[in-house]
């Protein structure tokens, strides 16, 4: 089962509180230098730029072992379970850490305490909300516990001077209301954040279902499809070998009126069979979303496309043309897919280009690409159909106009074989001046002929 979405984004936020600590050390580098070095706070240095040497690597450590646990799950998704406590070890270890930076740096004296705040957020946006008010009282405890240990003189408070002019770390009261102020701003924080936090995971899970639901049903359509086309597909087979010795006389000579009619039956089924043929086709694509693989030139494979569409192009008076750089250009994929869908281009081409007209099949490359194009001077696209023209059963209006057979699957076909291969491809048009369809494929070597 695909894994859900705040699962995956899980591990994603995961990472994304290692590239942030990264930024906080260099952060605190940089602004104790600036403390010492311009402001001449009295802050004991080398304590401090001990603590972000040992955050650089418990931050080393823990993305360690994120990648590993990833490695290990590379399958079915990392758990749930490891990264919620790989997230918990990093924000406890954090708020650990920043208590300790806190007391070589001012304690409770230090407006910088309300930083706590920042991972109360984080902790509401990746943990539940039990979780958060955890965090919350983890945080204030440890504020509380380095306050009473100064108050007491258990361990050396470092004052800010002449940052902090009088020292109130000994003041019962100071201590107290801002341990108090603090602790209520941090379950405050989570209350809020963790309320818009819930409610946007509510609604995220439900648009996962529902989008999980209509992948299924629509897997349910095409199934049902691919089993009706394919039953139509051998009727059909049956029917148009049944007129075909018909029309050619094999079951006795025919009246000319009867031939004609026959005949219409005969370009009639055979229309109606490319019509399924295709559907049958994109609908086995759409379910199975695989490509048998191998390595073919790409020149190859559209000098027979050429080669197949040139009889065509003759008897309409077309100009064929193709116009390669002179280069193999191999890709991966299914050779039979892309020649069939090349060729089609080219009859596609060569049905909307009225006599005299020209088609020309070109092939480039780029750094990681393969570019092929199919270009003709027919009768273009209207600008407003344009971005439609690659939907199912979808066929432009003066193409209906100009020929009344056409499934309107040809470029839904060619879209999913491209995209299937990891490439893409677009159409541009001029009404009355001609088209150009496009694509790509991912290249995997290049050698001279």
């Amino acid at each position: 089962m695909e894994p859900l979405p705040q699962d995956v984004r899980l591990v994603k936020r995961a990472f994304w509180l290692i590239r942030l600590r990264w930024v906080a050390i260099a952060g605190l580098c940089v602004t104790t230098f600036i403390a010492d070095r311009i402001f001449s706070i009295g802050l004991p240095v080398m304590p401090i730029y001990i603590i972000a040497g040992c955050l650089a690597l418990y931050n080393i450590i823990v993305l360690l072992l994120l990648r590993r646990s990833k490695k290990n799950h590379f399958k079915h998704g990392m758990p749930r379970l490891t990264v919620k406590k790989i997230i918990h070890f990093q924000m406890s270890a954090d708020l650990l850490i920043l208590t300790v930076l806190f007391h070589f740096s001012g304690g409770v004296e230090n407006p910088f305490i309300v930083y706590y705040v920042f991972h109360m957020i984080i902790a509401s946006i990746l943990l539940s909300e039990w979780e958060s008010y955890l965090q919350a009282t983890f945080a204030s405890s440890l504020l509380l516990l380095l306050a009473l240990l100064e108050y007491r003189g258990i361990i050396e408070h470092h004052c800010l001077k002449p940052f902090v002019v009088f020292e109130q770390y000994n003041h019962a009261l100071f201590v107290f209301g801002t341990v108090t102020v603090v602790a209520s701003a941090l379950y405050l924080v989570v209350f809020m954040a963790s309320s818009i936090s819930t409610r946007l995971r509510n609604q995220e899970q439900g648009y996962w279902e529902a989008n999980q639901l209509l992948a299924q049903k629509d897997r349910i359509k095409d199934e049902y499809v691919e089993r009706v086309t394919h039953d139509i597909k051998g009727h059909l087979a049956a029917i148009k070998s049944s007129l075909d010795v018909v029309a050619r006389g094999f079951a006795g000579s025919l009246k000319p009126q009867q031939q004609e009619f026959v005949d219409r039956a005969v370009d009639r089924t055979g229309v109606l069979a490319t019509f399924v043929r295709q559907l049958l086709k994109l609908t086995q694509m759409r379910l199975s979303n695989r490509v048998e693989n191998e390595e073919f030139s790409v020149d190859e494979v559209m000098k027979n496309a050429v080669e197949a569409a040139k009889v065509r192009a003759e008897d309409k008076g077309i100009r064929l043309e193709s116009e390669i750089e002179g280069y193999s250009f191999k890709v991966v994929g299914d050779r039979l897919s892309v020649e069939e869908m090349i060729t089609n281009l080219i009859y596609n081409a060569v049905k909307y280009t009225p006599a005299g007209g020209q088609v020309k099949v070109r092939a480039l490359e780029n750094s990681e690409h393969i570019i092929v194009s199919v270009k003709d001077t027919g009768i273009g696209i209207p600008s407003d159909e344009l971005p439609r023209i690659f939907e199912e059963f979808y066929r432009a209006s003066n193409a209906r106009a100009c020929e009344k057979d056409g499934t309107g699957l040809g470029l839904s076909i060619a879209k999913q074989i491209i995209e299937s291969h990891g490439g893409q491809i677009r159409a541009e048009s001029q009404l009355g001046e001609g088209t150009k369809v496009e694509f790509t494929l991912v290249k995997t070597c290049e050698g001279k002929n």
